[in-house]
């Protein structure tokens, strides 16, 4: 929840209690005001004294657009109210209030609020059943057995032109936040354009095309919106819930299904985007802006975008490189990407002609995209408007300033967290990063601490359990999702440390062995007699092996040493000793049995 999201809701409150208690007409009531704001306040927040027409200008805005939603939802809310003293009640349908937020953009407080000023409650058990059931349908697309696929082919294209009634899509409003009043321009189903829904069966997915929208359309590598399309309050009930959002040929498409009523052609709707899932993209847009000017500042200018995602749960960028991207590098890239969020600067755009626009230095645009004339503009830190005064200035280089149709955050600050969760390569000369902000990197950073723990954990284990603990970690490890700097480091260390365990264990099981072999040996010196001890160590690939010859079975040319010599010669390795007693460490443990072998012929022969 940003500082944002909690100066809107006490601007809305403020907004209705002007309206309700001082019977003020909302629309620019705070931005008149807004002087002795600046004159009491300005000390300690200078930074409104620097731009307070801007100051007055976002009041307004917010204002004028809370107007509209007040006046909605008050009338929504009364309905409510009505329906439930109808039934003898005093608590209100958890579904309804949420249907004022989900639907009509009407605060969540502001509802109790309003509810407790007439002595009712909220059944918030209703509430959070619905809320749950409207972010589960808006993360995981349309229900079961919807089907998607509503794509305009160039007929149907040709049909919305030649119909004067239909306009291209006036879609500016997607850069502001909130809803829209609309008008239903076209209804399209499989091939046809109905005038109504009347006869497009329950659950099934067709489009709306509406005369202006706040929804974002899917382009430029970001994702889509989703939200519901709902009839204004004079004109009755329904919800049309919107799954996807493309446009095609500047006709946007708003696809999806219906929940509950009837539309029509020309009716006046509100569209609202589902703000959850906008917030997260926003996030990720600008932070991938961020990772291009890092990628630039680190790796040189040679650096071209190649293609990018930009979703609600993480950002993935492709850029021509030649090289993987080492470590320190990757590190190098995050701290840049984490000094700019923690600088929180304003993020700007502006629309410039494209010719202008292109003169602008480390200007970033993606290699062979072709753009509109006007173009928009996307800046950090630096004003558009300051630096088309300056076109050719080289201080813009010390920004990242791109050619921009995305939606973003107002401020870096905004994106919160930024983590790089991997890199890898696509084809040749071509490299791809994946991040992601936000809850999603404290879940991935969360994730790395429970690894770090299992790793201690590990540490702490003893025998077959500690070393069963290191596969299963080392295993887990590789396909955890996890920040990629701390996956590396995370990885090196375990490997390290088993290594070091597995050399330990080794050795312990060397000695063991040797005392082993020691003791078999002197076994055979004490009843005089010939002994040749094998043992073989699969996992480390070594036999080791000794033999004990009495001085009774010694002969000319035959002892300990030339025995465990000739045993050599079959397993590899080295042998010496004594004419009575030898040991020698062989490699080819596959032929332990020719060895055994072997020594049985060799004292068979000397014994002759």
């Amino acid at each position: 929840m940003g500082r944002g999201y909690v100066l809107r809701r006490i601007l809305r409150r403020g907004a209705r209690y002007a309206r309700k208690k001082l019977d003020v007409q909302i629309g620019s009531f705070f931005s008149s005001i807004s002087p002795v704001l600046l004159e009491q306040m300005g000390d300690f927040f200078p930074e409104i004294r620097r731009s307070p027409e801007e100051v007055k200008k976002l009041l307004d805005e917010e204002e004028a657009s809370f107007a509209r939603t007040l006046d909605r939802g008050e009338k929504l809310f009364d309905g409510y109210v009505a329906r439930t003293r109808e039934r003898g009640g005093n608590v209100l349908d958890g579904k309804d209030v949420w249907r004022l937020y989900d639907t009509y953009g009407f605060p969540v407080d502001l509802t109790r609020l309003m509810a407790e000023e007439l002595g009712l409650t909220v059944d918030e058990e209703a509430f959070a059943a619905a809320q749950a059931h409207s972010r589960k349908a808006s993360k995981g697309g349309p229900k079961a057995g919807v089907k998607e696929a509503v794509k305009l082919d160039v007929h149907d294209i040709g049909a919305l032109e030649s119909n004067p009634e239909v306009a291209i899509t006036n879609d500016s409003f997607k850069f502001s936040t909130g809803s829209v009043s609309a008008t239903i321009k076209a209804i399209y189903h499989e091939k046809t354009f109905p005038s109504s829904t009347s006869n497009i069966p329950a659950g099934t997915s067709f489009g709306l095309i509406l005369d202006q929208t706040c929804f974002y359309a899917e382009a430029g590598g970001q994702e889509y919106d989703t939200g519901s399309i709902a009839l204004d309050v004079k004109d009755g009930e329904a919800k049309f819930e919107v799954t996807n959002c493309q446009s095609f040929k500047g006709y946007v498409v708003h696809i999806g299904h219906l929940e509950e009523g009837e539309l029509n052609v020309g009716d006046e709707v509100i569209a609202t985007f589902d703000p959850d899932r906008r917030r997260p993209i926003k996030s990720n847009h600008t932070a991938t802006h961020i990772l291009n000017y890092a990628l630039r500042d680190v790796l040189g200018d040679h650096i071209d975008q190649r293609g990018s995602l930009v979703a609600p749960t993480k950002l993935r960028f492709d850029f021509s490189h030649k090289a993987q991207v080492t470590l320190p590098e990757l590190q190098n890239i995050e701290k840049i990407c984490l000094e700019w969020i923690q600088k929180d600067v304003p993020v700007f755009s502006k629309e410039l002609d494209l010719k202008s626009a292109r003169l602008i230095p480390g200007l970033r645009a993606v290699f062979g995209e072709t753009y509109p004339d006007p173009v928009r503009v996307v800046t950090l830190e630096y004003d558009v408007e300051e630096i088309s005064k300056d076109l050719e200035n080289p201080k813009w280089r010390k920004t990242s300033v791109e050619f921009c149709g995305g939606t973003h955050v107002a401020k870096t600050g905004d994106i919160k967290e930024f983590t790089i969760m991997e890199e890898s390569g696509i084809a040749k000369g071509i490299r791809r990063l994946i991040a992601v902000t936000g809850t999603e990197a404290r879940e991935a950073v969360k994730t790395a601490e429970l690894f770090e723990s299992r790793f201690s954990a590990v540490q702490a284990m003893t025998g077959r359990e500690k070393e069963e603990g290191y596969k299963a970690l080392t295993v887990a490890l590789n396909q955890a999702d996890i920040p990629a700097l701390l996956k590396a480091d995370l990885r090196d260390r375990v490997a390290t440390k088993r290594k070091e365990w597995e050399s330990e264990m080794r050795a312990r099981e060397s000695a063991v062995t040797k005392a082993a072999l020691q003791s078999i040996l002197s076994q055979g010196k004490t009843l005089g007699k010939p002994v040749y001890v094998f043992s073989v160590d699969e996992e480390a690939g070594k036999v080791l092996h000794g033999n004990y010859l009495p001085q009774s079975a010694n002969s000319s040319g035959f002892d300990a040493r030339s025995w465990a010599a000739s045993v050599s010669e079959v397993i590899g390795g080295k042998a010496g000793g004594k004419p009575d007693t030898a040991q020698g460490v062989g490699t080819e443990v596959s032929k332990v049995a020719e060895a055994v072998k072997v020594a049985e012929e060799i004292f068979a022969k000397s014994a002759q």
